[in-house]
């Protein structure tokens, strides 16, 4: 079986807090034969692992690590790596997804109110500017 999981699925495996459900997405990952991971269930499960469980940068981008450099695992893997470049200078993982997908598109100036973002994406070599009225 070729699956995409939802987040609720990668988020009860990681965290482990719903005993059945977690026990049944447990079981529905051994079995695929690939798990398709979605760079937006990414971002959710950042998220989700930041302000509903108040989980350190450090463990989520470990979690994160973990569920895509399993052998059955595909993702957009430059995408991923670029959120977690993001995560791991101290910015949000969905930034980095965010500049790094534009680039691709072919935007070539990264464009945010968030000071630490515009910050980070100068600093891996990018163009950015803060948004301002003018």
């Amino acid at each position: 079986m070729k699956i995409t999981p939802d987040t609720n699925v990668l988020v009860r495996v990681l965290v482990g807090d719903h005993a059945e459900q977690s026990k049944v997405a447990e079981a529905i990952l051994k079995k695929a034969d690939l798990i398709a991971i979605s760079i937006p269930a990414l971002c959710e499960l950042t998220w989700v692992l930041s302000r509903g469980y108040k989980a350190s940068t450090a463990d989520i981008a470990a979690s994160i690590r973990h569920l895509i450099n399993a052998s059955s695992t595909v993702v957009d893997r430059p995408a991923a790596e670029a959120g977690l470049a993001f995560l791991d200078a101290g910015g949000d993982f969905a930034d980095g997804v965010i500049a790094h997908e534009g680039h691709w598109l072919g935007g070539d100036t990264f464009v945010s109110f968030d000071k630490r973002a515009v910050r980070l994406v100068e600093a891996s070599g990018g163009l950015a500017r803060l948004a301002s009225g003018t």
